[in-house]
């Protein structure tokens, strides 16, 4: 394991919220990570689907990673702002985040991150995030 997937993994690990939401750590690249989610009873709307909490807080958690992965070792990352559009219902397997950066500044970090939803090998995109990510002091 790389330098870089060791650290995104080590601070997934320290995650409760995603340990809770059972998900799991997918591919980590410099400037992209993935993130997979079964969608839990613990995690149902009133209708039955994946709530959109959990929608959001693993594409919040993915574009999030995929700023860490571009971040010197004396940095963290914080979400200082995320927007998500809705595009269809949390059905299926899993719901899979994939987050990456559009832009690395020394300040600010603009992130995307797209969550879809898969049922056995059909995958349909759910929802997609932009925000800014600000590097911290770790």
């Amino acid at each position: 394991m790389d330098q870089i997937t060791q650290r995104i993994a080590d601070s997934f690990s320290r995650q409760s919220l995603m340990a809770t939401f059972g998900a799991t750590l997918g591919t980590v690249t410099p400037g992209s990570v993935t993130i997979h989610a079964p969608i839990l009873p613990l995690a149902l709307q009133q209708a039955g689907m994946g709530h959109g909490g959990l929608v959001f807080s693993l594409g919040d958690s993915a574009a999030g990673y995929s700023a860490l992965s571009l971040m010197p070792e004396s940095q963290e990352v914080v979400t200082s702002e995320l927007k998500i559009n809705f595009l269809g219902p949390a059905t299926g397997d899993e719901l899979i985040a994939r987050g990456k950066v559009v832009r690395n500044g020394k300040r600010l970090v603009v992130v995307t991150a797209e969550v879809s939803a898969r049922t056995g090998k059909e995958e349909a995109l759910i929802a997609i995030l932009q925000g800014t990510m600000v590097p911290v002091p770790a």
